[in-house]
């Protein structure tokens, strides 16, 4: 199986997590931190997802798995420890068109979700194809050891002089040209030593004009 890689947007989109446990828990804070809304099936509930319910950042269907209880989701999520419950949900979900994910079966899996490591808006996504999660892990503890914090800032910087660079009267070769000289320049560097005085000065000196973005020193 070869996995088409993409970003969803899942903002106010509905999802449906089957289970109440541990594993149905991360999925729930994985949906939550994407703006889903979540509803939980489930008759029992770990203190965790008690607790999301309490806020009210979840909903809670208190029952036993039937297929009404997905009719209405964008992505529905398998997470019990009964193999015919999600069998059940994998079919219901395939009938209906809607995408599915059985945890630790890829072959009732519309998607896998793949080890993330984030600073920010980046987002460094492994994926074993479903083979290895153990290296998928591995890879993102190394990954996280390479994209420090640093990447954080330097993304929401890169996203600001894109505004203004875009905003201007430019051809999109000459806006190609200005992004790699970025990218390639020492601004990560200067980054990582909080220079934020040189970190000005090469901004004006690529764009070859005065440009203020925000940074953390204000």
């Amino acid at each position: 199986m070869k996995y088409y890689p993409v970003f969803l947007d899942i903002s106010d989109k509905p999802c449906a997590v089957v289970g109440g446990g541990e594993v149905a828990c991360r999925k729930v804070q994985r949906l939550l931190q994407c703006g889903a809304r979540v509803t939980v099936i489930a008759d029992a509930l770990m203190p965790e997802l008690e607790a999301l319910k309490a806020r009210g950042e979840i909903a809670h269907i208190n029952d036993q798995y039937a297929a009404q209880h997905i009719a209405s989701a964008f992505i529905a999520i398998g997470a019990t420890d009964n193999r015919h419950v999600n069998e059940q949900i994998f079919r219901d979900a395939r009938a209906r068109h809607i995408l599915v994910n059985i945890v630790d079966e890829p072959e009732r899996c519309d998607f896998i979700l793949p080890s993330i490591v984030e600073r920010g808006d980046l987002a460094v996504a492994i994926s074993t194809g479903g083979k290895s999660p153990a290296l998928a892990k591995h890879l993102r503890r190394e990954l996280e050891a390479t994209f420090g914090k640093e990447y954080e800032t330097y993304l929401d910087i890169m996203g600001q002089i894109r505004e203004v660079v875009l905003a201007k009267d430019r051809s999109s070769v000459e806006n190609k040209k200005i992004f790699e000289s970025l990218v390639q320049s020492d601004l990560l560097h200067f980054i990582r030593k909080n220079d934020w005085n040189a970190v000005r000065h090469l901004i004006r000196e690529i764009l070859q004009e005065p440009i203020e973005v925000c940074l953390p020193n204000g």
